[in-house]
């Protein structure tokens, strides 16, 4: 059948937006959660987004974000009272993935300081602790880092810390390095983790950076994976702290840093489902709008499997991301469970950036097109929080009832 001139005179065709949550699970939140969820996609948008590309290039953070994000009102995201915003773990979530949807290291920074930071003075701080430090923390006007690995000890921080720390009257007093730590060459507070010497247990310290003697921080160069986010080297060389700024409620072994790991490492999965969104979305914008003989490259066969495929990875992935948040709403979530979404959804990140990456040929690693960025990041987001392998010896110890841990 021939075409008509009506038909080849016809408006061009309108072609869906770019939707990667294929099953409508932001609607499982309530109206008022939506609301925020709707406030934090705004924000990245029109506030980080436009800028991102090039803060990503020069190795730099957008200090000039930080204002907006006070705005937003969402310090403390999961956190109930003590000036928190509080709301769900599934709120929080989902925000998190919205950001890394954009950026995966402005998602890593939030994360850092509300997950890790505020997270572990809410676990395991004091009542005084927490009114001290939670309400600065939530308004942002004080950022925080989380400092367990080390320079010598990544996988292995449950079997032995060399970081130290002494009890002298009132005051303890550290020495060793962290390294790795995001946020921390600009932040204001650090809770680090060491092993006392007399006890030989690990036990949680709130540092004030800027004004411990003894403690110092070197900015971390030549990442090529989540280059926004700031990492550092702290190097503690008898830094005195306050017994008031041990984390005293319920600390006493590796064990219970754990427990503010438990949330955390899940929340990477929010991450990673995040960075194959934003992956995503920009290899079907540019599918829809790339000519080649003549024709869109989305109306190839193989170019729209590359695009199912990864939408079937991102909703799987936002599938088990939602049920963990749930567990974790309900008290229930245990380690294993929590390993296992952060080891399969950053398996799958990997594959999925490597499909957008893939589907724009050579424009994949020009940092303009937003894809290589994407590409670059899985690769701290597979191995921080606990690598691949060791999230799975967790499952297959919970699984088969022996420890394959060295």
């Amino acid at each position: 059948m021939s075409t008509t001139a009506a038909e080849s005179n016809a408006a061009p065709k309108q072609l869906p937006p770019p939707n990667s949550d294929f099953y409508h699970f932001a609607e499982t939140l309530s109206e008022g959660e939506r609301a925020v969820l709707q406030r934090v996609r705004t924000f990245m948008e029109s506030s980080v987004a436009p800028i991102i590309n090039k803060y990503w290039v020069e190795d730099a953070f957008p200090f000039e974000v930080i204002p907006g994000f006070k705005e937003l009102g969402i310090g403390g995201l999961g956190i109930e009272g003590h000036g928190c915003v509080g709301g769900s773990q599934l709120l929080f979530g989902l925000a998190m993935m919205e950001m890394a949807r954009v950026d995966a290291s402005i998602a890593t920074f939030f994360g850092v300081h509300t997950g890790l930071a505020m997270g572990s003075i809410e676990i395991a701080g004091s009542q005084e602790q927490k009114q001290k430090w939670l309400p600065p923390m939530a308004r942002m006007e004080k950022i925080g880092c989380f400092g367990l690995t080390e320079p010598l000890v990544g996988s292995g921080a449950g079997g032995g810390l060399t970081t130290t720390v002494k009890r002298e009257g009132d005051t303890w007093v550290l020495n060793g390095q962290k390294r790795w730590i995001g946020n921390a060459p600009w932040c204001d507070i650090s809770i680090i983790w060491a092993r006392d010497v007399d006890d030989n247990q690990v036990k949680g310290f709130i540092v004030e950076n800027k004004t411990t003697p003894g403690f110092s921080v070197e900015k971390m160069l030549g990442k090529v994976a989540l280059k926004v986010v700031q990492n550092g080297q702290i190097t503690m060389k008898d830094c005195r702290v306050p017994e008031a700024n041990r984390l005293a409620a319920g600390v006493q072994s590796f064990r219970d840093t754990a427990r503010v790991l438990r949330g955390t490492r899940y929340v990477v999965g929010w991450e990673t489902t995040g960075c194959q969104m934003g992956a995503y979305e920009h290899a079907l914008k540019y599918a829809q709008e790339r000519l080649q003989f003549g024709k869109p490259i989305a109306s190839f066969q193989l170019i729209q499997e590359l695009l199912a495929k990864m939408l079937a990875n991102i909703t799987a992935c936002q599938a088990m991301v939602v049920r963990t948040a749930q567990l974790a709403d309900e008290g229930r979530l245990t380690d294993q469970q929590a390993a296992l979404s952060k080891a399969f959804t950053t398996a799958r990140t990997r594959e999925t950036v490597s499909w957008a990456r893939e589907l724009l040929g050579g424009n994949g690693i020009l940092a303009d097109y937003n894809v290589a960025r994407f590409f670059a990041d899985a690769e701290a987001l597979y191995s921080y929080e606990g690598t691949f392998q060791m999230q799975n010896l967790i499952v297959g110890k919970a699984i088969t009832g022996f420890s394959a841990f060295i």
